[in-house]
């Protein structure tokens, strides 16, 4: 199995930038197509940006294309750079993984492991 852990949350203004990180342990993470999700309260979890294995393709939510920008290093660690942040931008951010060499569509859904979330709060 894979667990994952979440940190580099806060509370910013907006404008602000953020970088939230996800280490990853248990197995080999380079197989896993990765993600990071996003809950507020008393609404859907919903995908934020997801990075393929090998040939790290991204994708992002038209609510953050252009702000925000997802990578993944060579070892364990999976990145979300969050910049000029936004009131609804405020949730928990959740990292994710995939199943192993999964192609489909990037939906919660489908996630095989998640981490316990850390908390992003912008304020205006």
């Amino acid at each position: 199995q894979v667990q994952l852990v979440e940190s580099g949350g806060g509370s910013e203004q907006a404008g602000a930038s953020l970088r939230l990180s996800c280490a990853a342990s248990g197995r080999t993470f380079s197989v896993y197509p990765m993600g990071w999700f996003r809950q507020a309260p008393g609404k859907e979890r919903e995908l934020v940006a997801a990075i393929s294995t090998v040939g790290r393709a991204t994708y992002y939510a038209e609510s953050v294309k252009g702000r925000f920008l997802i990578s993944r290093d060579n070892k364990n660690t999976l990145f979300l750079q969050l910049n000029s942040l936004e009131p609804a931008d405020t949730a928990v951010y959740y990292c994710a993984a995939f199943p192993r060499f999964y192609s489909g569509t990037y939906s919660a859904d489908r996630v095989a492991y998640w981490g316990q979330g850390t908390q992003v709060t912008v304020s205006s």
